[in-house]
Parts: C-alpha cells; sequence; structure tokens
C-alpha cells in the first residue's frame, strides 16, 4: 500500500529511516497526524487509531474504508476528459462547495484526490474560509490514482481494527496506555520565518502546540507508551525534545518550488 496523495510534509522519503525505528512489539498503533499515511500503510498494524484536524482528509480513510470502489469510480469519471484551466478551477469550485456545506461523502473524497494530482505540486493549503486555493498545475491528462491500490488499502481498512478520528492530538492520545506505540508527525516547526507551512487546515498548527506535544510526548513517556515524533532539525525541537534520542537525518524537501531549497535536515526522535 502506497499514500493516496502527495502531501506536504509526506514521509516516503524518510521511510526506511522511520521503519528501522519502529518497536518490534507493541499493542495499539496511534497516528494523531495521518496525514498521507506513509508510515501508517507501511506498518500496516492490525489494531490502530488514526487521526487528523483535515475534515477533508478524514473523510477520504472513512469513504475508502466505506467502499473504495465508489471513490474510484467517481475519480474515473473526473479523468476521462482531459483537464484544462477551466475544467481545473471549475471541479476545484465544486469541492470547495462540498468543503462548505460540509458534505462528506465519496464524491467529495474523489475531488480531493482529482484536486490533489492536478494543483501546484501537489500543495494542500487553504484559506482562513477552509476554502482549497492552490493553483492548476497545466496537466492535461494521465491516471490520478492507482486502483489497485485504493482497493487494497479499503480492504485493509475494513478487517483491521482501525478507528479514524477528527480531532485535536491530545483527544486521541487519551486511550493510550502502556505498551502502545504512538507516531507523531505534526506540521514542521519552520527552519526560518519565511518557511513556515501549516496551512492544511484553516486553524494551522501554532508554537504553543508545539509545546503542548512536546508535553503531551513527555506523558505518554511517563504512562510506559512507546513514542516517536519527526520534525525539522531545529534548535527549539532538540530544547523541546531534550533527554530523548535525537537522530539527524538529510533530506530533499521535493515540494519546494526553489530547487536549491530542496535540501535540509530533520529528526527522528523516539523514547526508547
Amino acid at each position: 500500500m502506497s499514500p493516496v496523495l502527495k502531501w506536504a510534509g509526506g514521509k516516503t522519503q524518510l521511510l526506511n529511516s522511520i521503519m528501522e525505528k519502529v518497536p518490534k512489539t507493541y499493542n495499539r498503533y496511534y497516528e494523531p497526524f495521518i496525514g498521507g499515511g506513509a508510515v501508517f500503510l507501511a506498518v500496516s498494524p492490525t489494531a490502530a487509531s488514526i487521526n487528523d484536524t483535515n475534515e477533508q482528509l478524514v473523510n477520504l480513510y472513512r469513504q475508502l474504508k466505506a467502499n473504495a470502489a465508489a471513490v474510484i469510480e467517481t475519480v474515473r469519471k473526473l479523468d476521462e476528459r482531459s483537464c484544462d484551466r477551466e475544467v481545473y478551477y471549475r471541479i476545484r469550485e465544486k469541492y470547495n462547495q462540498k468543503i462548505a456545506s460540509r458534505t462528506l461523502d465519496a464524491e467529495c473524497a474523489a475531488l480531493m484526490i482529482w484536486t490533489n494530482k492536478h494543483c501546484f505540486n501537489g500543495l494542500y493549503r487553504v484559506n482562513q474560509k477552509g476554502r482549497f486555493n492552490v493553483p492548476y498545475n497545466n496537466k492535461t491528462k494521465g491516471k490520478s490514482i492507482s486502483e489497485k491500490n485504493l482497493l487494497v488499502i479499503g480492504k485493509y481498512l475494513q478487517t483491521a481494527d482501525i478507528t479514524i478520528t477528527c480531532a485535536d492530538f491530545e483527544v486521541i492520545c487519551k486511550d493510550v496506555c502502556s505498551g502502545d506505540f504512538v507516531y507523531f508527525d505534526s506540521p514542521y516547526l519552520p527552519v526560518s520565518e519565511t518557511a513556515d507551512f501549516t496551512d492544511y487546515t484553516k486553524d494551522g498548527f501554532l508554537p504553543a502546540d508545539h509545546e503542548r506535544l512536546a508535553n503531551l510526548f513527555k506523558h505518554l513517556d511517563h504512562i510506559g507508551a512507546k513514542v516517536m515524533l519527526s520534525n525539522n532539525d531545529v534548535p527549539l525541537v532538540h530544547r523541546l525534545y531534550d533527554g530523548y534520542c535525537i537522530q539527524s537525518i538529510d533530506v530533499k524537501r521535493m515540494i519546494n518550488s526553489n530547487a536549491l531549497k530542496r535540501t535540509g535536515k530533520e529528526v527522528i526522535i523516539t523514547n526508547y
């Protein structure tokens, strides 16, 4: 299984390093910031709770679990005709109407997938009203999905014990017990004042949220959970997680439009 969406901060590039650090044994798997789900899909736990505050993203996973075939059929129809600027903006507006009316159905999930494949650089960004506002990427043809991949993901979500929620990260972690494994992949701390990107939801992810996350990490450590977290390799991260195991890794930031800025360092932090 592989991610359905291209997602800012997606973990495909770090996946091997992360998988090497996944505990060999644990009880339930928790991922409070599911995003594109690269780690979750690679780990494929038999029992898991996944979560995100992006309502459309959560709807996508729920729709794949409920009826992946319905999502596939709608994407297939969208792909039948070539795309130009007029088509893209018309379909983007239809998606935004779904967002505004909170119509969370298979069509909304399909529209999310299609716009992700036809928007600039695969970004997911919304304005203060929650409207998706990424421009067209000039892609005219091509399939937006691997139908087999979506079917396999749908079957997995149905057959495993998977809970899918849309809530604050602290809420989902209230059920974490000793022996559970929690992976945090929150929106990253910026490497500079101009590099911030937290517009996955209209509320963003603030410095105070990073403080809350660090406190939660310490609480989960205290109760005996196994915890892993990824973030940018910046001084504040080292301060927030001082005393834990911090591994720095070189990465390429493929979502940056400036090729000269597509390198950097990230960290994987564990309490074990």
